[in-house]
């Protein structure tokens, strides 16, 4: 699946101020221990994720940016050619549900990507941690949903509605059925079977309607959430509309507060994490 270049920008101020920055840390003390190989973010729209990590990871590298989507890919490529930290950038048109085993992964240092796994199988998921491993490869999943929301005030159908979101989650987004909530635990799972040290920490969105920022985003938010529930209980379609139409009008007197969790994983082959602490 893609998403609009509008969506992208609006959500990418919380997705900054969300990121967990002690996994950066560890992320570029561990590339400084490796040879300057090609950094590869997958799944990577309009450029978020490159704009954001080319700069805090260290010395320049050249990077990859995959996506399926060849406007987002234009986007990206005029946004992240000039960043510092960026010292050479491709861009590659890929199909990633079909064609994940074409992923040029041979001599690369670094695979990102952000807002990715709760949209994939466990299958795929599966595969892409087995490719990691063949090639000795770190890797660094932000921004990966992980089913808590929490909203204030409290309305009578929260909860309804949280279920019906994280049941809509795990339904295919192109890849298969999704992992949705799961996925960083499988992510994590995965690759510390597979012998790699992983760490995760919680990179949660913290939305007030009161910040002009947060309440452009929160507006298609909610309305997207209340679409997945009517679109996951079709019974209940007026429920959804009630609940949305009452958040809304919650939203325009700046009374909306959310939380919406996300995880950040970074797994590094054994041994990684010794040697960029020496």
């Amino acid at each position: 699946m893609s998403f609009s270049p509008a969506w992208l920008a609006l959500r990418a101020h919380a997705d900054t101020r969300a990121r967990a920055q002690s996994l950066e840390s560890l992320t570029r003390d561990a590339l400084a221990k490796r040879a300057r190989g090609t950094l590869i973010d997958l799944g990577s729209g309009s450029g978020a994720n490159c704009r954001y990590l080319a700069p805090r990871l260290g010395d320049a590298r050249p990077w990859l940016l995959v996506d399926n989507d060849a406007v987002l890919l234009g986007h990206a490529d005029a946004s992240c050619r000039p960043l510092t930290g960026v010292a050479q950038l491709k861009t590659l048109q890929l199909d990633l549900a079909a064609r994940l085993r074409d992923l040029p992964l041979s001599g690369a240092a670094l695979l990102t990507a952000s807002a990715l796994l709760d949209l994939v199988s466990l299958p795929w998921l599966t595969a892409l941690v087995d490719a990691c491993h063949t090639a000795a490869l770190p890797a660094l999943f932000t921004l990966s949903y992980d089913g808590r929301i929490s909203l204030s005030p409290a309305d009578p159908d929260d909860e309804w509605l949280i279920t019906a979101i994280n049941t809509h989650q795990r339904g295919d987004k192109g890849f298969g059925p999704a992992l949705g909530p799961q996925a960083s635990e499988e992510a994590v799972r995965l690759f510390s079977a597979a012998g790699y040290e992983v760490t995760r920490a919680r990179s949660d969105w913290q939305l007030d309607a009161r910040d002009p920022a947060d309440a452009a985003l929160l507006q298609p938010l909610i309305e997207g959430w209340a679409g997945a529930a009517a679109e996951q209980y079709p019974n209940a379609t007026e429920r959804a509309a009630s609940w949305c139409q009452r958040r809304l009008k919650a939203l325009t007197l700046g009374q909306c507060q959310v939380t919406v969790g996300h995880e950040d994983v970074l797994a590094l082959p054994a041994g990684t994490a010794r040697r960029s602490q020496s």
